[in-house]
């Protein structure tokens, strides 16, 4: 098998959470996209030469592509419109995507977000709620080939209660009994949903009163019924859930991935590690504090979020840092995710989700980077393809000027990306000046 790029003198990041670093090494990319061989540059030097093209990464830093395990293709991460939070016209909206002649829009829009993703170093995401099924048109078509597109996994719509997170704004499959839930599963499996997400309690953005953000929604029993449903098909379900009561319904029923989390009691900590009912027999934490935190520590004049969406964002934010901070303490699985499309989480700020859980919960800039390769990978079953930089799996690669463990800032400045052996050699990304001055104010 012929070797197709050669990445040499590098510094690689294996990512593990000791932060190990390997000094002057080359990585040889294979014609199938799979990672040939990781050695030293002098070991691999014939070898590198016969290659079709060489990259000199010398004063450079490699290290896998980034996994986000929580995306959307929804918006592009500037404050929502107003009428997305009126029910009617977000319904209206909502229905027109659905259309013959909304659908290709939409999924045009949707995949200029998924390019934002991947120019950004993001070469895997999991999307979790879309207005319908574009993001499984497109992760088959990036998958086949028809695109150079990050590797994707997407859940389709949302299922939630009458009345719950998204339901009233036509973003969520509405169910509410066990059978409707089964069937709601059964038809975003149908269109090709390769994961499933629910909304076990309310939300943040569309919440109409003080505490209902993370109140529980769904019934044990309802999630019980969808999780069958989903592990029946070997698919993992990941649950919006940002209470104490919420979180434990959800993992009691089997839940695979605590989207957002709170704070965790002996009873939670247990059911991540030891999980019966979940598709592999343990629970993980999907980390997410950039939607919130902004709407907590920035002032309201400058977000526009109202004294209730305020007010929720801040019980919400303080019980999700005491969850992660948990979650080191025990050892839960911690992945992390951007919610990217919500307000203030722009398509290409990974690094800046990364920061918040260093500067908030005190986790290592080692740790954060494990977290958003090797154990994203880990958390959505994908650990055999990629995550890493070693022989056999996918070479999805970034090529850094600077080390991200001194700043992860460094992200931001990705100056190759090669995803599934394919080099994106200029990586460009659309970013927002008054979005960064405004989350440039978050960092410690």
């Amino acid at each position: 098998m012929a070797t197709t790029v050669a990445l040499t003198s590098a510094n690689v990041l294996t990512c593990d959470r000791h932060g190990t670093v390997l000094a002057d090494q080359t990585v040889l990319v294979a014609e199938d996209g799979s990672i040939e061989a990781v050695g030293s540059s002098q070991e691999l030097a014939d070898r590198a030469t016969a290659a079709q093209r060489r990259i000199d990464c010398a004063g450079k830093w490699v290290m896998p592509g980034l996994i986000n395990a929580h995306a959307h293709l929804l918006a592009n991460g500037r404050p929502l419109p107003k009428a997305l939070m009126n029910p009617a016209l977000s319904r209206g909206i909502v229905g027109f995507w659905k259309t013959p002649f909304g659908r290709p829009m939409l999924r045009e829009r949707a995949r200029a977000f998924a390019d934002a993703e991947l120019n950004s170093g993001v070469t895997t995401f999991r999307s979790l709620g879309e207005y319908d099924n574009e993001a499984v048109t497109l992760a088959r078509e990036s998958e086949s080939g028809q695109w150079v597109g990050p590797r994707m996994m997407a859940s389709g719509p949302m299922l939630a209660i009458t009345g719950g997170h998204g339901a009233d704004l036509g973003l969520s499959r509405v169910v509410d009994s066990p059978w409707e839930g089964r069937k709601a599963v059964r038809q975003n499996l149908r269109l090709g949903a390769t994961s499933i997400k629910i909304a076990a309690t309310g939300g943040v953005t569309d919440a109409k009163a003080l505490g209902e953000a993370g109140r529980p929604q769904m019934t044990t029993e309802e999630m019980t019924a969808i999780c069958e449903e989903a592990h029946s098909a070997g698919v993992l379900v990941a649950a919006h859930a940002q209470s104490p009561e919420g979180v434990l319904r959800s993992l009691k029923a089997g839940v695979d991935t605590i989207e957002h989390g709170s704070a965790m009691t002996d009873e939670i900590v247990e059911l991540f590690h030891d999980n019966p009912k979940s598709l592999r027999g343990w629970s993980a934490l999907d980390a997410t504090l950039l939607a919130a935190a902004p709407l907590v520590e920035v002032d309201s004049k400058m977000t526009g979020a109202s004294e209730i969406v305020q007010q929720n964002a801040r019980i919400v934010l303080d019980s999700m840092v005491q969850g992660i901070r948990d979650a080191i303490t025990n050892d839960v699985v911690l992945g992390s995710g951007l919610d990217s499309s919500m307000t203030f989480s722009p398509h290409y700020a990974m690094w800046r989700e990364l920061d918040l859980l260093v500067s908030r919960t005190g986790l290592s800039p080692a740790r954060a980077l494990e977290a958003v390769t090797r154990v994203n990978a880990k958390i959505l079953g994908l650990e055999s393809v990629t995550g890493a930089v070693e022989p056999g799996l996918s070479a999805d690669l970034l090529v850094l000027g600077a080390n991200p463990l001194d700043d992860l800032k460094a992200l931001e400045g990705v100056e190759t990306i090669v995803v599934r052996g394919n080099v994106i050699d200029t990586p460009t990304v659309e970013r927002f000046g008054d979005i960064d001055e405004l989350l440039d104010t978050l960092r410690r």
